[in-house]
């Protein structure tokens, strides 16, 4: 255990990211545990104590005999500034341990702009960035998370991904670590046998004339073709997660009522890696809800979700909690609701004193962009919507839209435009006064495992149109319209779709002071663009590029489960815009899921039929 001064603390802004012992923690005796778990976030702690997969990883694996599990974070520029000026290596918050004194340090990827804050955070700990240049003496370096769906481009400083739900591999991993950490080669190999493990170091991708991907074969026979993401078959919800002492992004309790979703938005990257749906059941819900009031203090439970009004009975539940906790003035939120006037009903049940935002996403303006990327919502059952909302004095919105997607002309982006401004009108026929309107616009940006992932991102200067465009037709009381930096959007699909010759830029942009890039005072693109010059790399092949069906992609190695003809079926129904029915609904898509029990479990569920 490091010994730090005090001082050290005033010397910084928030001292609560890093002093630790929150309720709830777990500082497990350290000589007992055989196998020792540092649980890294690449983001500072309000982002990292907000995000849901810590808590569970946390949990699972001190529950565990024998495991120890604690948590860093990427400190501020202050804290970092302290570590350096002082000569101490960044710790863990439970018990002030340095992280090169654990077995493994796991990091959750969430972004990829948090590919450099990794490297600094192993700086940081006093470990090698590159995994070549580790041995058994150092932690086993694991990274798991949406972004290990696509691993190639950390592929230099990882030395195992996990391509799945961790919660369900926890056990076989601690029991693999157990049996011989020390021994680097051998337990790498034995990793490569358990399913969704992948060991960079045993694939040696190879490339063609026109710098597209050969196939990436094993170069140990130990390392399967393919690895197949791993899916849990039933949730279990924490209901004992640590308590932040400072204000964090969400400063709630909450559960995770369902996994997945079966809209099937062409563009969704979650859509595709957390199929197949799967509920939490409704009294395991109101159990849970219990639990975190009495373990944690909190008065607002978010019941979270892709898509929370698809969860089965959703009324039925909201109505349930309500009803029991009313008298301890619980308050519930949604998160993510779809734009139909059920969602509105649903709003106006919840105990609540007061009229919150409606947060709404109808991605495009026009309809023929929302068949295209199957985000279906008509425009009359959408002016309804809004209609049934401002009857009931909702009278504040945020909607959030993307420009760029694919087969998008500039009528579809007026159309946003003019849909805003139909709002606008509506609701002052309604109210007598225009609701406010807060817009948020992102760029497209062509994510890995998706019936999008071989479109071209549009260059910067069309996206400036497109803002601009919007800019001048918006200018009006009301409405506030901000979006999103295209550079941001375009390093995001240059690291999306990137191969492994991106290590030698994420390296380069590093050691050039890039970490923290997740944050606008922190980005700095001119560092990437001569880190990119330097590697004599153009980023503009991986982001503004459109690929054919059938090249290697970096990623094709790494299955979703969700098969690559499905994907390519519906890339077609994207150019011609034809619509994908909701599984859950009617018959089955064909994903290449429809094997799994707990698909054929929650469509039979959402049907009221034995599966």
């Amino acid at each position: 255990m490091l010994k730090i001064d005090d001082t050290l603390f005033h010397n910084v802004v928030k001292p609560a990211r890093y002093t630790g012992g929150e309720w709830n923690s777990l500082p497990k005796d350290w000589e007992s545990a055989s196998l020792r778990v540092a649980l890294a976030f690449p983001d500072i702690y309000e982002v990292g104590m907000s995000n849901m997969a810590i808590p569970i990883l946390y949990e699972q694996l001190n529950s565990l005999p024998g495991v120890l599990a604690e948590r860093t974070y990427a400190p501020w520029p202050d804290m970092e500034e302290q570590l350096r000026r002082n000569n101490l290596p960044l710790f863990t918050l439970e018990t002030r341990r340095p992280l090169h004194h654990f077995d493994i340090i796991g990091f959750s990827l969430g972004y990829e702009l948090s590919c450099t804050t990794v490297l600094n955070m192993l700086d940081l700990a006093g470990i090698p960035v590159f995994s070549r240049d580790r041995d058994g003496s150092y932690p086993l370096v694991m990274a798991g998370g949406s972004c290990a769906m696509n691993p190639e481009p950390l592929s230099d400083f990882i030395d195992v991904f996990f391509a799945g739900e961790a919660e369900e591999a926890i056990a076989g991993l601690a029991q693999t670590m157990q049996s011989c950490k020390k021994e680097r080669g051998e337990l790498l190999r034995r990793l490569a046998r358990l399913p969704g493990f992948y060991i960079p170091r045993f694939y040696s991708p190879a490339y063609l004339a026109d710098n597209t991907l050969a196939a990436p074969p094993p170069t140990d026979g130990n390392a399967p073709d393919t690895i197949e993401r791993v899916i849990a078959e039933r949730l279990k919800p924490v209901v004992r997660p640590v308590v932040p002492y400072i204000e964090v992004i969400h400063d709630r309790a909450a559960v995770e009522i369902q996994r997945g979703c079966t809209r099937g938005c062409r563009f969704c990257q979650a859509g595709t890696l957390y199929r197949p749906v799967r509920e939490l059941p409704e009294e395991q819900v109101i159990k849970a809800a219990g639990c975190l009031v009495d373990n944690c203090g909190y008065n607002t439970l978010a019941l979270v979700s892709l898509s929370s009004g698809d969860y089965s009975s959703i009324s039925h539940l909201v109505a349930s909690l309500a009803g029991k906790y009313a008298r301890r003035g619980l308050s519930l939120s949604l998160p993510s609701l779809r734009l139909d006037k059920s969602s509105i009903e649903l709003m106006g049940s919840l105990p609540s004193g007061r009229k919150a935002t409606l947060t709404f996403a109808p991605e495009a303006g026009s309809e023929r962009l929302r068949a295209a990327v199957n985000k279906w919502i008509p425009q009359q059952d959408m002016m309804e919507t809004f209609a049934a909302a401002f009857e009931k004095d909702w009278m504040n919105l945020k909607l959030y839209f993307m420009v760029g997607l694919p087969t998008e002309t500039m009528d579809d982006v007026r159309d946003i435009a003019s849909l805003i401004d139909s709002v606008s009108r509506l609701g002052k026929s309604i109210r007598s006064r225009p609701p406010r309107v807060r817009i948020s616009v992102s760029s497209f940006v062509p994510k890995p495992h998706t019936p999008c992932q071989w479109s071209a991102q549009d260059k910067e200067d069309t996206l400036n149109e497109k803002h601009a465009l919007l800019h001048n037709q918006l200018r009006r009381s009301g409405v506030l319209l901000s979006w999103h930096d295209p550079k941001i959007s375009f390093l995001e699909a240059v690291l999306a779709r990137g191969d492994r010759r991106l290590g030698a830029v994420i390296y380069t942009a590093w050691k050039k002071g890039c970490r923290l890039d997740t944050w606008s005072e922190f980005f700095d693109f001119t560092r990437w663009q001569q880190a990119f010059a330097e590697c004599g790399i153009d980023p503009a092949f991986y982001a503004h590029r459109e690929r054919d069906t059938g090249e290697v992609l970096p990623w094709s190695h790494i299955s979703s489960g969700v098969s690559s003809a499905f994907l390519k079926a519906e890339k077609q129904n994207m150019l011609s815009g034809r619509l994908t029915h909701d599984c859950r609904l009617e018959d089955c898509n064909l994903c290449g899921l429809q094997g799994s029990q707990a698909s054929c479990r929650a469509r039979a569920q959402k049907r009221n039929i034995e599966p």
